[in-house]
């Protein structure tokens, strides 16, 4: 099971100083969270995608680019690609790139965002949001899988044998997840491909998590990819920690009540217990995690975020680093010990690249 760290890249004050970051501290930031996080052992970093204030992370593989420069190991994704609003062409040649730049370390996560206005700065209508969705990746797929390409749709110009430059590292392109809170459609999506499904479920209710993971699973068996439990699901995390709970209830409050998306409604400790968040000591975060098992079912990646909100770099850096000593290690004991033989691991380059070649091998020994 893949653990790692998520970030959305919000430029938010410090509701204990009234400090906010410049935007270079906290693109700066971003990239010592990332370095931060393969240090501890964590697998994974990833970046969402905006381009509105307050969020920076305008191009994640001009980020990603620049942290693979600096790291060995992490796995490097994005915690939402804009495939409504982006040229699927374009997403095609910038993560081909990163995955050679990157050795390999490099998946994805398509999504529509949750920034309305941002439709008609890229010449798109957020009423085609899912028609978006559904027609860029189809022809991403085949721009990544077919040499030259032709084809036409609803929303871009045609293509006539073109080529998408660079190819995919090995010939193997990226593992995609569809990451989506409140959308069957995308489910079915991600289930018709046989890729990866990510509920972010850090603004929702575990009921309303479970309901579209098990939908994606049944669609996932449907479509002959295997058994539900054979789907690859990803889950995110919102966590902040101290020794004892006191403290981090303490330092965090201001942080939730000033929240934009989280403060204003129920109070934090009922916030708690509707949704993932947890605020408290390393032992209740590693109790709160292993109970999402109950309704996602054995899962493939758990992401974590730990610097929104105005929360300081040192700060965040305290909280990976208590999740790299005395939390992941414990869930990647307690999650092996209950997983069935049969639940598979997430994909990586490695792993695609292994199943492409021992099927390659399997069918020229048929034709022997």
């Amino acid at each position: 099971m893949q653990f790692g760290i998520f970030t959305v890249g919000d430029v938010a004050t410090d509701p204990h100083t009234g400090r906010t970051p410049t935007e270079r501290e906290r693109i700066k930031a971003m990239t010592a969270i990332a370095q931060k996080a393969e240090e501890v052992g964590l697998d994974v970093f990833a970046t969402g995608e905006h381009h509105n204030r307050p969020f920076v992370p305008s191009s994640p593989t001009t980020l990603l680019g620049w942290i693979a420069a600096r790291t060995e190991r992490i796995i490097l994704s994005t915690s939402t690609t804009l495939i409504t609003t982006n040229d699927p062409v374009k997403i095609a040649e910038d993560y081909a790139m990163l995955q050679h730049l990157a050795d390999g370390r490099v998946d994805l996560m398509m999504g529509r965002g949750n920034t309305g206005p941002v439709y008609p700065w890229f010449g798109k209508d957020i009423r085609d949001g899912i028609g978006l969705a559904v027609e860029n990746y189809a022809l991403l797929r085949r721009l990544w899988r077919e040499d030259v390409v032709d084809w036409e749709g609803k929303f871009r110009t045609p293509l006539q044998g073109f080529t998408s430059t660079p190819r995919p590292l090995d010939g193997v392109p990226p593992f995609v997840w569809h990451g989506s809170i409140r959308s069957p459609e995308i489910a079915e999506q991600a289930a018709y491909y046989g890729d990866g499904f990510f509920h972010n479920n850090i603004f929702w209710p575990k009921e309303h998590t479970g309901k579209l993971i098990d939908l994606y699973r049944q669609r996932y068996a449907h479509y002959g990819h295997g058994a539900p439990e054979q789907a690859i699901v990803g889950l995110g995390g919102h966590v902040y920690m101290r020794r004892n709970s006191q403290d981090a209830v303490r330092e965090f409050r201001p942080v939730f009540d000033h929240s934009p998306v989280m403060g204003g409604g129920v109070s934090m400790e009922e916030y708690m217990e509707q949704t993932p968040l947890t605020v408290g000591t390393p032992e209740q975060v590693i109790e709160k995690t292993l109970s999402f098992r109950e309704y996602a079912g054995d899962y493939q990646r758990q992401l974590f975020m730990v610097d929104g909100g105005g929360i300081p770099l040192k700060t965040a850096l305290e909280q990976i680093d208590m999740l790299g000593s005395e939390v992941v290690p414990v869930l990647r004991k307690e999650f092996a010990a209950v997983r069935p033989a049969g639940v598979p691991d997430a994909p990586t380059h490695a792993s695609l690249l292994a199943a492409r070649e021992s099927g390659s091998a399997q069918t020229a020994e048929q034709v022997v």
